[in-house]
Formats: structure tokens, C-alpha cells, sequence
């Protein structure tokens, strides 16, 4: 184990070193576990609204953009989707329910108000668009886990590891994560894939979940397990056990 790379992440420039020394029990190896899928959460048009821009200046007229950190985003996850589709990871994504008769003004996955509910805006973005195979959950809540049929399909292909993706940090990624490492999974933040619209809630949380619930990894490290992985797909994803 060496604790110097298990915090070598990007709250350390913002984490003190007495708390850093708090947290040291929980220092560990991190990898990519076996049998894995991939999990893109709300990876839809509304947190790009505005543009690459400060989130400061775009959520003046998009409260629920995450801005430049939307975007910055973006390419490190298109690398991550095509080493996940190349090595056979199962796909799964989630965005909100805004069907009439699901009630989305009275049901959400935070309190934020105002929140628009037009289809278009949860739409996943075209440089993730879901391919014939992937699963497109619709959710309520902030989990991908809460009032959907994720857990069935994970167990169904013997699914143990989750790779996570998306937005927010602080909202919807935590609350899987969580709820995944409740499940038993074994559960991987990509970190450059994850964006908040805050920095300081971004860092902090990834800070917590990495010590509690999950692996914060670099997307680099996750390609190249993924890379390696790539032989052999069809075993680990159907469990079969020959």
C-alpha cells in the first residue's frame, strides 16, 4: 500500500494535512475489480447548458449548468465510455423522469427549485449517446439505485464492480455510490469523469467517498485495467463459469 498515491488526488491542494492524518486508516489499496460495468450518471443536456464557461456566469440564466466543469469533462468520459465498450462492460445511464404521470414537479432527486422539466434538457449528450445494448434508466431520486430496476440487471449479469461517471459529485454520483457499496458492489470513481458544479464540493466529496464507500481512480488507470481487460469480456460480464 502506498498512502502518498492513495491521496494523490485533486483535494490535495485543498484537504490540511492534520486531516489528512485523521483519515490515514483508511488508507488502501485502490483497483478495478472484476466483472465490471459501467454507470453514467445525468450525463444530459441541462449540465451543459451555457456553455464551457465559469459556472458563476452561465447559472445566471441556467441554475442547473455545471459550466466549464460540465465540459472539461467531456473528453476524459469519451475515453472512458470506448475503453468500457471495447473492453464488453455492460452501459447503463440514468436521467430524470419528466413524464406528466410520474409527477417530476412534486418528486425530485434534490431540492432545488425551479427545475425544468422539458424532455430535451435530459437527453443524454451526443459524445455519450446510449448504442443498441446499453440501458437508459429514468429516475426520481438522486440514487441510480432508488425506485429503479438497476440492482436486477447488475445481479442478472453478475455485475461486481461499478464504474461511475457523471454529475453531480456532490448530489447524484454520491448518493450511488453510496447505495452501490451498500449493495456489496465494488464501486470506482473515475475522477476526471465526475464534475459538481462546485470545486470545493467536488473535491470534498470525492475526498469522503474515496476513504468510505469507494476508489477514486484516475481515468488513465481505469483505461489502462480496462485495456487489459479487453480479451476476454464475454466471461466476466455473463458470469459464465467455464
Amino acid at each position: 500500500m502506498d498512502a502518498t498515491h492513495f491521496e494523490d488526488h485533486c483535494w490535495r491542494d485543498l484537504i490540511p494535512a492534520d486531516v489528512i492524518e485523521l483519515y490515514s486508516h483508511y488508507a488502501r489499496d485502490t483497483f478495478v475489480g472484476p466483472s465490471a460495468a459501467l454507470l453514467a450518471i445525468d450525463l444530459y443536456e441541462l449540465a451543459y447548458q451555457g456553455g464551457a464557461h465559469p459556472v458563476a456566469e452561465v447559472s445566471k440564466r441556467y441554475p442547473s449548468s455545471c459550466g466549464e466543469h460540465a465540459w472539461a469533462a467531456i473528453p476524459p468520459t469519451v475515453r472512458l465510455f470506448a475503453a468500457a465498450r471495447a473492453a464488453g462492460l455492460p452501459v447503463f445511464y440514468t436521467t430524470s423522469d419528466t413524464r406528466p404521470m410520474s409527477s417530476p414537479g412534486a418528486v425530485q432527486a434534490t431540492r432545488r427549485r425551479g427545475v425544468p422539466t422539458d424532455p430535451a434538457l435530459y437527453q443524454i449528450r451526443a459524445e455519450f449517446a446510449p448504442q443498441p445494448g446499453d440501458v437508459v434508466l429514468t429516475k426520481m431520486r438522486a440514487s441510480a439505485f432508488f425506485g429503479t430496476p438497476l440492482i436486477a440487471h447488475l445481479t442478472q449479469l453478475g455485475v461486481r464492480t461499478l464504474i461511475l461517471c457523471g454529475e453531480s459529485t456532490s448530489g447524484c454520483v454520491r448518493a450511488s455510490a453510496v447505495e452501490a457499496y451498500s449493495h456489496g458492489f465494488h464501486v470506482v470513481l473515475a475522477e476526471e469523469c465526475c464534475f459538481d458544479r462546485s470545486p470545493l464540493s467536488h473535491k470534498v466529496n470525492l475526498f469522503d467517498m474515496h476513504h468510505k464507500y469507494a476508489d477514486v481512480i484516475a481515468v488513465d488507470e481505469v483505461i489502462a485495467h480496462l485495456n487489459k481487460a479487453a480479451s476476454a469480456p464475454i466471461q466476466r460480464l455473463t458470469g459464465d463459469p467455464r
